[in-house]
């Protein structure tokens, strides 16, 4: 396994630029543009290697990998107040704990950003 394979990288089609765009979060700043999706990719892939090499040459350690990372499916969210209190209500309306309904929430909210961006 090269270095590279260690990171995570992402092909999405852009509204905003009418583009794929790839990136690779974690590792490099900034992004691979362009009309064709599986070029974006290759490009994408090539521009991690360069990084990877780029780290090594200075001297740098690498970042933590993002590949194939497990989740543990608990986070700490801190919301606020105010928030907390609004999505407090709005799950006692909709008769559920404050931890189902902001899962509902999420699940919607992921769902429609799946659609709307491709991702799987």
């Amino acid at each position: 396994m090269k270095k590279s394979d260690q990171y995570l990288k992402i092909v999405e089609w852009s509204e905003e630029d009418q583009c794929y765009v790839g990136t690779c979060p974690g590792l490099m700043f900034g992004g691979i543009h362009g009309d064709d999706e599986s070029e974006v990719y290759r490009e994408l892939c090539q521009a991690v290697e360069e990084w990877v090499e780029l780290y090594e040459k200075d001297g740098d350690p690498l970042p933590a990998a993002t590949a194939g990372k497990e989740y543990s499916g608990k986070f700490v969210l801190r919301a606020g107040k105010e928030l907390h209190k609004t999505l407090a209500i709005d799950a006692m309306r909709h008769d559920q704990s404050l931890n189902e309904r902001c899962l509902q929430l999420l699940r919607e909210t992921s769902a429609d950003y799946g659609k709307k961006n491709q991702v799987h």
